[in-house]
């Protein structure tokens, strides 16, 4: 157990004897700029500074010794090596592969997975250029204009995330939209206005089973079937991110154009592999390619720099730090920069599906804690919502601030005053406003007073980007990937499986039979009961 350590003991003590302390004490003075300059980091052109939290020198002291007694170095290695460090399903959690080159030489449980990797990259690059270029046409013979890419968790979160956040990369190519949920209005608002002719889909299920997706799927078939494509001519509007062969074969789709991946490649962590298609579409295959080098690079630091350095290993001890030793039930994450609008969805799903377990690697309880809640939204969007909260409120609640250094709007002077308020933000959540600063700025009336103070010592994270570029976000996503490795290592966590997504998918199917009349009444709890008889009253002839 990870609470035996005795580096796990010596930060509880730590902990206790640092919460009196305020951090506007360690910057008041000439120690401050030694300070930021000593929790500083920087790697693949993203800078980290961390001098903004709640940690001391001995904080990290210990930090660290608790990373070297945990082993995590050793399980990121053997994340690396291949092994099946997803042990529930005896799988290798190899993502990094897939921004690898050959040389790299990775293997997955043993077997060489280079040259697998770089031919499905190549089948996604002919085919991203094909559509980019007009090459691939419908059945009129006329480009494509749009494409919907049909998926749900990790088939949909990745792609449309950096899809939204690299908008300014495309030049040329069709419009790109995204569906997910089952609920109907999802896709018909996005199928409404689009010619089928010109439409082309993207259906990415590994199994080719997926409940909400396959039922998009054939929603969106039959809908080019009442539009004059005939069942042979689906052929050139519909392709598969798929493993199911046979099952990509019965649907209409040309196996031809089913793009594979592997069993080693988690769905929170696919967006590198031919889930990314609708990427490569977006932005054309080369820039996808810079997407892949900037995760790569994120790679090579994550595994051979000191951990004193290291940007995943110092924000996992950290992420670690605040949720079992200080109590934060939540971490925002808060990018100042519109396109990245996406990526706390993103991170939601990456480190709460990831390390939202209860139990450990050997299957006992985890006295630990373990993922705190990930939540946001845009700067400065935020700070007309739950910043209030998070400067007054009573929960602590760490924050991650990321921008970018060069402007991704050239209009002039927007950017200036977005990073204004982002670097007040967190200068305004350390060092708060005391009463006597508050009587000070001329405040006369003491029953005002109390409602302007503002405790201060509320710690933060800014990262900043050199730019918004492929390259550059791709180094973003996988730190942020390897810091939820991080977080799992330290609270021996399987970060790698998600069997509680399990049982209410399992329980969904004979309500659905109940619901369409199709079957009788299973046992429910009372609750349920009632629910599925006010649904059936309320649509007494609605089987969908």
């Amino acid at each position: 157990m990870t609470t035996s350590l005795t580096a796990w003991q010596a930060l509880r003590a730590h902990a206790d004897r640092l919460r009196g302390t305020h951090m506007r004490d360690w910057f008041d003075g000439p120690q401050g700029p030694a300070r930021a300059a000593r929790f500083t980091a920087e790697a693949c052109g993203l800078t980290l500074d961390y001098a903004k939290n709640r940690i001391t020198d001995e904080t990290l002291a210990l930090l660290f010794a608790l990373a070297a007694q945990a082993r995590v170095a050793e399980r990121r290695d053997a994340m690396y090596a291949g092994e099946p460090v997803n042990v529930t399903e005896h799988r290798a959690a190899l993502h990094i592969a897939l921004r690898a080159y050959p040389e790299d030489g990775y293997r997955a449980l043993g077997e060489p997975v280079g040259a697998q990797v770089e031919a499905v990259l190549a089948q996604m690059a002919r085919f991203a250029d094909a559509v980019r270029s007009g090459a691939w046409t419908g059945v009129d013979g006329r480009a494509i204009t749009d494409v919907v890419n049909i998926g749900i968790g990790g088939s949909d979160l990745g792609p449309r995330m950096v899809c939204r956040a690299l908008t300014d990369a495309q030049t040329t190519g069709p419009r790109m939209h995204f569906v997910a949920n089952v609920d109907g209005s999802d896709l018909a608002r996005t199928l409404t206005g689009l010619d089928a002719a010109t439409t082309l889909v993207i259906v990415c299920s590994k199994t080719f089973t997926t409940l909400e997706t396959m039922a998009n799927a054939r929603t969106a078939r039959d809908w080019f079937l009442r539009r004059g494509v005939s069942r042979a001519g689906l052929a050139r509007h519909f392709v598969a991110v798929s493993t199911n062969r046979e099952a990509v074969a019965g649907f209409g789709i040309d196996p031809a154009n089913m793009f594979p991946f592997w069993d080693w490649v988690g769905g929170r962590f696919s967006l590198w592999s031919a889930v990314g298609l609708s990427i490569a579409v977006a932005i054309g295959f080369e820039r996808f390619r810079q997407l892949l080098d900037g995760a790569r690079a994120m790679d090579i630091h994550f595994a051979g720099t000191p951990p004193q350095q290291n940007l995943p290993m110092i924000l996992g001890l950290l992420d670690v730090w605040y949720r079992s030793f200080l109590g934060a039930a939540s971490r925002c994450v808060a990018p100042y920069c519109e396109p990245l609008e996406l990526l706390p969805a993103f991170l939601q799903q990456l480190e709460m599906e990831s390390n939202g377990k209860s139990v450990g690697l050997d299957g006992s309880p985890i006295a630990a804690g373990s993922a705190a809640v990930v939540w946001g939204t845009t700067g400065t969007n935020g700070q007309h919502a739950y910043f209030q909260m998070m400067h007054q409120g009573s929960q602590l609640v760490p924050v991650d601030f990321i921008a970018t250094l060069a402007p991704v709007s050239a209009l002039p002077g927007h950017h200036t005053k977005l990073l204004a308020n982002c670097f007040a933000q967190g200068e305004a959540l350390l060092r708060g406003r005391s009463a006597d600063e508050v009587r000070a700025e001329g405040v006369r009336d003491e029953a005002l007073v109390p409602h302007l103070v503002f405790d201060g010592n509320r710690p933060s994270n800014t990262l900043l980007l050199q730019r918004l570029d492929p390259y550059h976000l791709g180094a973003l996503l996988a730190l942020s990937e390897h810091r939820t490795f991080v977080q799992g290592a330290l609270w021996q966590i399987n970060s790698f499986d998600q069997w509680g997504v399990e049982l209410g998918k399992k329980l969904a199917a004979p309500i659905q039979r109940e619901l369409e009349g199709t079957a009788g009444v299973v046992a429910h709890d009372a609750s349920t009961a009632a629910l599925i008889r006010r649904a059936r009253a309320a649509q007494p002839t609605a089987a969908s």
